[in-house]
This record gives structure tokens, sequence and C-alpha cells, in this order.
């Protein structure tokens, strides 16, 4: 009987350390990236990036965005910024995000876009160049 009083205390006590800590709260991440492409009715880009959250976590990711409307033309963002909202580990980012833009520029523009995964959303800004012209419907995927 007195192992058995013994035993479970020290099983709960191993349990609890075992388990995962967690702030329980949303952190905050951040998206720098680059990224090219083209467009003629149907637009893709293609880049690389890298997520840091407020918690020390660290991610490189892959960019891909795919859509198709009303647009033409050939671009370049360098040095681009995101932030995310709605995250609460940092593959919470990683994933499709519905995106929709108007998008008008020649030589040296300007771009920003808001779009969201579900509860986590992704606001973008950033300076590039090329010349475009539209509006397109798509996705916005990060990947590992």
């Amino acid at each position: 009987m007195k192992t058995r009083l013994v035993a479970l205390p020290c099983a709960l006590l191993l349990a609890a350390v075992a388990m995962p800590v967690s702030a329980g709260g949303p952190i905050t991440c951040k998206l720098t990236f680059n990224l090219a492409g083209w467009s003629v009715f149907y637009k893709t880009a293609s880049g690389t990036g890298t997520v840091t959250c407020d918690n020390g976590q660290s991610m490189p990711v892959r960019i891909r965005a795919k859509g198709g409307g009303l647009t033409v033309g050939k671009s370049r963002i360098n040095d681009g910024r995101g932030e995310f909202s709605g995250v609460y580990n940092i593959n919470d980012v990683l994933g499709a995000y519905a995106s929709s833009e108007a998008h008008a520029g020649a030589a040296k523009s300007a771009k920003a876009m808001a779009m969201t995964k579900g509860s986590v959303s992704l606001a973008l800004a950033g300076k590039g160049e090329g010349w475009d012209l539209g509006i397109a419907f798509g996705k916005f995927v990060i990947e590992r």
C-alpha cells in the first residue's frame, strides 16, 4: 500500500516535468523575404525568406505566390517585410494564405498586401523593381 502512495505522486511529477511549457498567448513573428515573378493573366512568383519570432524561434522558408486575374507584368521585391498575427507557434505561419491585390508600378514600385489563413493573418510590404498592372487573386504559400 505504501508503495502505491509514493509511486502515484512521483508519476504525476514526472508527467508534469515531461510536458512542454507553453506561454499560452500569441507570439509576434516577422518575415523578411525576396520575391520575383511575372504575370500575363496568370501570376506566379517565388522566393525565399526567414521567419523570426519574439520567443527566439527562427525558420528559413520558401515562398510561392500563384493566381490569376487581369494582370500583366514582371517584378522583383528585395528585402520585403511581413508581420504575422494570431500565431501561437512558429509552425502556424506555414501554409497557404488567400490573397487579393491591385497593383500598378513602373521602374521602382512599392507593394502592400494583407492576407489570411484561418486565424493567422499576414501583412506584407516591400519595394521592388519592374513593371506591373492589374488585379489578381490567388494564394501565397509559405513552406519550410
